[in-house]
């Protein structure tokens, strides 16, 4: 627990095959951040995966947000036992995603320790890019999903009625709803397609109530945790830079709001992310 040496680069040909189910076999069980963006963090990578095994958090998904993070969250999953990444472009970037952005995603999705594709989706708030650039990139990262057979890690703010038809249109198959926002009706409807919903340190906030009522409200085995470091620190260290350890902040939030317990909401969350991200085996 709490060891982050790099993995080993023998020349092995079924070395790069065997890597990730033979390196997550290895780890302890323990709770999962299945969101988090180490390439953003100020403090070295290193320490802050050590100290979140330290405190028992033995997986976390790194997730690219364009094409050159991306590669850093592949190189970081290469360095560090207990870290796998995602490809992707997010949202705010969809007008750069052009055929050379979604050729080196597709060519970087291919690597076995990328555990999703995205971040994707749609962000009607902030508008960084046009609409339609955002739809087709999502459609784009979709079709990716379904090619490779990997989840799809969706980020959606105020677009909840065009995420949830695009996904139906496009017959998304596995997804993991990042930063879980939207109502309980949302959850239903999510729960049912059998996504997943991944909630974050703002479920700790004093005004998360409609957050904390879709915790409390969605099928148990459809709920992640995440920290989406560096930024959402819980309720506590608000102010702070986040950090995969504080994805137990979360959990603990999300076992108050189900009238639960926090130690068994850490073995749900990590069983269900495990299903969410097979490779995380």
């Amino acid at each position: 627990m709490g060891q982050t040496e790099p993995r080993s680069q023998v020349e092995d040909p079924t070395f790069e095959d065997e890597l990730t189910s033979r390196d997550a076999e290895a780890l302890p069980e323990g709770a999962v951040d299945t969101h988090c963006h180490l390439f953003l963090m100020e403090g070295d990578p290193g320490a802050v995966v050590e100290q979140a095994q330290a405190a028992g958090v033995h997986r976390m998904v790194c997730v690219g947000i364009d094409v050159a993070s991306s590669r850093r969250s592949v190189e970081l999953a290469q360095a560090f036992r207990g870290v796998f990444a995602t490809a992707g472009v997010h949202p705010h970037t969809a007008s750069q995603f052009d055929r050379a952005s979604g050729s080196a995603v597709e060519e970087l999705v291919g690597d076995p320790l990328v555990a999703g594709i995205g971040e994707t989706g749609l962000d009607y708030f902030r508008a960084l890019s046009p609409v339609q650039d955002q739809q087709r990139a999502f459609r784009t990262h979709i079709a990716l999903s379904r090619e490779f057979d990997k989840p799809l890690v969706v980020h959606v703010r105020e677009a909840w009625d065009d995420a949830l038809r695009i996904l139906a249109e496009e017959d998304a198959q596995r997804v993991v709803l990042h930063c879980f926002s939207g109502d309980e009706a949302v959850a239903k409807e999510a729960c049912a397609r059998g996504y997943f919903l991944s909630f974050a340190g703002n479920v700790t906030y004093p005004k998360a109530g409609t957050i904390r009522q879709s915790a409390a409200s969605a099928d148990g085995g459809q709920i992640v945790a995440e920290t989406d470091s560096p930024f959402l620190p819980p309720q506590h260290l608000r102010g702070t830079e986040n950090e995969p350890s504080n994805v137990l902040a979360a959990i603990a939030a999300i076992a108050e709001a189900r009238g639960g317990d926090a130690q068994a909401m850490v073995e749900l969350t990590s069983k269900n992310a495990r299903r969410a991200f097979p490779q995380l085996r």
